[in-house]
C-alpha cells in the first residue's frame, strides 16, 4: 500500500475547496507524502498539479474527475 493509509472519505472529496495542498491531494489518492511530492517534481501526478513558488497545489475538479466523482458532461440538446 502506502505510507498514508488514511484515504478520504466521500463526503470528505465533495466538500474540498477549489485547490488544496498537495499533501491533501495525496492523501485523497492514497499517496505518501514521499511518493506523491516525487512525482509532483518529476511532473509524473496522477492528475496536474500546479506550482505556485514552493508549493504544489491540485484543483478540486481534477481530484474529482480522476476519482470518478465529476459530473458526467451534457449532450449536446439536453437542458
Amino acid at each position: 500500500m502506502t505510507d498514508n493509509d488514511e484515504g478520504m472519505t466521500h463526503e470528505e472529496l465533495i466538500a474540498l475547496p477549489v485547490a488544496v495542498s498537495l499533501d491533501t491531494a495525496n492523501r485523497a489518492l492514497l499517496l505518501g507524502r514521499t511518493t506523491g511530492y516525487s512525482l509532483a517534481r518529476r511532473g509524473q501526478y496522477p492528475v496536474p498539479v500546479l506550482r505556485h513558488g514552493r508549493q504544489y497545489r491540485v484543483a478540486r475538479a481534477h481530484l474529482h474527475r480522476h476519482l470518478g466523482l465529476a459530473a458526467p458532461a451534457m449532450e449536446a440538446g439536453e437542458a
